[in-house]
């Protein structure tokens, strides 16, 4: 698979596990100008979470999760305030991420502070 069908299977992945756990899809693949994209947006336990998901085949370059560096959350903190700015709410935000490490599923809530 390419990067792109590989990234489309595992958010597809990451949807069924969030669904199967209570939280409502919003959206995905929010584009958010030149910023750059939010990969999932969801409705759970009082929150509107932007999901960053990430996959990696294998440990050579580190975890899925050590992916969102700092300058990642930056960007996705960025792209939430684009995202709000046009769809207002009065729930709580937070930011996930998901990653996929060959197979095995790790969800990480409230990965960074807003």
């Amino acid at each position: 698979m390419n990067k792109r069908k590989t990234g489309t299977y595992y958010e597809e992945a990451a949807i069924a596990y969030l669904s199967e756990r209570g939280v409502k899809i919003v959206d995905r693949n929010v584009h958010c100008g030149r910023i750059g994209e939010i990969d999932i947006i969801g409705e759970g336990e009082g929150c509107l979470i932007f999901f960053e998901c990430k996959y990696r085949e294998s440990d050579k370059f580190g975890r899925s999760l050590d992916a969102v560096t700092y300058s990642k959350q930056k960007t996705i903190r960025k792209c939430a305030e684009y995202y709000l700015l046009k769809h207002p709410t009065n729930l709580f935000i937070r930011f996930d991420v998901i990653g996929f490490d060959k197979d095995i599923c790790t969800w990480i809530k409230d990965a960074f502070q807003v």
